[in-house]
């Protein structure tokens, strides 16, 4: 690919338009992703939980109201263009949160996380959009994230009953990339036949009659790191007037 930023993002558009994701790699350095992985190893120790959505994990909920060490990826220069060009500036950080596949979890079923009222067919302007951040190198072996390519345009929120689904994709890639992706496309994670734990966040954006979080970070959120967010920061955590009103999310915890 390209080193001009401009013929990347071209390409990374066209990706996401047709396929429904694309994978950006470098975003983090090694050194980065290695330091925001020790920090979500021990908030996993204190915080972690068992999660069983169609499949088992270790799972870290509502990341920036732990540690200012994820506010960076909220509005990266590298993801959040990419974002804001499917999706309009009038968009919100409905989560960030870790999943966290250990040795012998098993696959992940595939699936969307848009409901089906509010999937579109055409798939031009989507209510959300995910990125999987990358903290340890992604191969099929360790549980990498599995996509099916143009799955975004089926206007399904599921995978059909009775279809086998062939046309399948690995979301292989160095330590420090994001898989960005329409949050219509089916995915799920991989099994991890390995012996490492694979670490990776999870942060999801939305817009339109979606607009509410699915973890508040006004919640817990310490009201002494308000100064470290930039204002774009601010604005996708709808924390431009301050912390401490909750605003409607799906969760609390």
């Amino acid at each position: 690919m390209s080193n001009s930023p401009q013929l990347t993002f071209q390409q990374e558009k066209f990706e996401i338009e047709v396929y429904g994701y694309t994978i950006v790699e470098n975003v983090l350095s090694q050194e980065e992703a290695s330091e925001i992985r020790k920090v979500l190893i021990r908030l996993d120790q204190q915080s972690g939980t068992e999660h069983r959505h169609l499949g088992t994990a270790r799972h870290v909920a509502n990341l920036p109201t732990y540690d200012p060490i994820f506010f960076k990826t909220i509005d990266h220069p590298k993801v959040l263009p990419l974002i804001e060009y499917f999706m309009g500036d009038n968009i919100i950080l409905g989560s960030l949160n870790a999943r966290i596949v250990r040795p012998s979890d098993p696959e992940q079923k595939l699936h969307g996380d848009v409901p089906q009222l509010l999937i579109k067919k055409t798939a031009e302007f989507p209510v959300m959009m995910n990125t999987v951040w990358m903290l340890d190198e992604f191969t099929p072996d360790i549980g990498a994230t599995r996509i099916v390519p143009g799955s975004h345009k089926s206007g399904s929120s599921q995978t059909p009953p009775g279809v086998e689904i062939k046309m399948i994709q690995t979301a292989a890639a160095p330590q420090g990339s994001v898989l960005i992706f329409n949050g219509q496309c089916w995915h799920g994670g991989g099994a991890n036949t390995s012996q490492r734990v694979r670490h990776a966040l999870f942060g999801h954006y939305r817009n339109g009659s979606w607009m509410r979080f699915q973890c508040d970070p006004h919640h817990r959120f310490k009201p002494e790191w308000l100064d470290l967010l930039t204002h774009r920061q601010k604005q996708l955590l709808r924390m431009e007037n301050g912390v401490g009103t909750k605003t409607a999310a799906d969760f609390y915890e």
